[in-house]
């Protein structure tokens, strides 16, 4: 007899959901957890700021090769595997970093941990979108992208409080036996796959399936969104700290992770968001995310923290709501190989957080927050806009 899906009301769907946001709490803080250490880094191993951000895009690097190989083989061998053992892969770095003297070492083990983290991501949306009712899988998306906002913001305010009032190598013990913890929680609690349906076909078939993703122009400007909204994203928090460590903030690095907080407006806004779209269209709520993001990253530009404070918070609100539903139009978007076409939309996102993180240094060096700030906000709103103009365009023609 053929299982269900799982729906809201059904004990093993909160299970899920459960052991999706332990999993994911711990690989975005375990991401973003060297972001508010840039600075640390400049001063304590002598390099450049375009040199210290390496220490988040390598990892991003080694996420995305990790998405990708990873993706593949989850297609095959199903998803809760690699879930589960991908915390335990990215938790053991944390206890050999702390005695890293070299900071070339230092960015080759943060990359071997990117790869290793990639599990969760690559796995975690396919898995929901087999083994979640359709009509709940936007809202048990939302809950899990609320989960990634959540670990972002732990990562970055217990980072930054550790660091300031211990070092940041007591802060890295402590991550790696958190993420020992959990891995033996999602272990114990992550339900197995009943609708996971391995690929049978050659590993050539495989990459022509892959590829064939890129050629659905509905999935592209997925992809495409979840690139610019993260470029804009990470730009404005990788140069945060730099902004607010000089004057006329002169702020402290505890101080300053404060402001990470802003990231609960996320939490809650993407699962509020996830309703939204199922009352009135995901599309429609997701063009609103965009544009809510754009206005709130130009209200950092205020001369006041209050200003910046409240900025940061709107673009927390208005990323989290717009990613939450981006991510959730792929399971629907692609017939098949669902898990190789969420891997490539966080391929496109992570790509877009290495852009955001190294990339911007150069605008940020010569020209500013300013400048940075008025660029974060007009490209995600300026792609919507294309992208709407096209549709319509192409609607009138036919």
């Amino acid at each position: 007899m053929e299982k269900r899906t799982y729906t809201v009301r059904d004990r093993e769907f909160w299970k899920i959901i459960a052991s999706l946001l332990l999993a994911s709490l711990f690989i975005f803080a375990n991401i973003y957890s060297v972001q508010p250490l840039l600075p640390v880094f400049v001063s304590e191993f002598g390099v450049s700021v375009s040199t210290s951000s390496l220490s988040l895009s390598l990892t991003i690097i080694g996420l995305i090769a990790g998405l990708v190989i990873l993706g593949f083989f989850s297609d095959r061998n199903g998803r809760r595997s690699y879930i589960i053992w991908s915390l335990l892969g990215s938790a053991i770095p944390f206890f050999i970093l702390p005695f890293v003297e070299s900071f070339t070492v230092f960015l080759v083990l943060r990359l071997i941990q990117g790869f290793a983290l990639a599990g969760v991501p690559a796995a975690a949306l396919a898995y929901i979108s087999e083994e979640i009712d359709r009509k709940n899988i936007a809202y048990a998306t939302a809950l899990y992208i609320s989960s990634n906002a959540l670990g972002g913001m732990l990562g970055r305010v217990l980072t930054g409080f550790l660091t300031d009032a211990f070092s940041w190598q007591l802060t890295f013990f402590a991550f790696g036996v958190t993420g020992i913890a959990l891995f033996i929680a999602v272990f114990l609690l992550l339900p197995p796959s009943h609708h996971f349906e391995p690929s049978e076909l050659s590993f050539s078939k495989d990459i022509e399936g892959f590829l064939f993703h890129l050629k659905n122009p509905a999935l592209l400007v997925v992809f495409g969104l979840g690139a610019i909204l993260q470029i804009a994203f990470t730009g404005v928090w990788t140069y945060l700290p730099f902004h607010l460590e000089a004057p006329p903030f002169s702020m402290s690095l505890q101080a300053i992770s404060y402001l990470f907080f802003a990231y609960g407006i996320g939490v809650i806004g993407s699962p509020l968001a996830g309703r939204a779209a199922e009352a009135f269209g995901l599309r429609r709520v997701r063009i609103i995310g965009v544009f809510i993001f754009s206005a709130g990253v130009l209200m950092t530009l205020g001369p006041e923290l209050w200003m910046v404070a409240v900025g940061l918070c709107v673009t927390c609100l208005g990323f989290f709501t717009a990613h939450s539903l981006t991510a959730a139009s792929v399971g629907q978007q692609a017939t098949h190989h669902k898990g190789s076409a969420s891997s490539l939309y966080l391929v496109s996102y992570y790509i877009g957080v290495a852009a955001g993180s190294s990339l911007l240094s150069p605008v940020w060096t010569r020209f500013g927050w300013n400048v940075l700030i008025i660029l974060c906000a007009a490209m995600p709103a300026i792609y919507v806009m294309i992208v709407t103009w096209y549709r319509k365009r192409a609607a009138s023609i036919a």
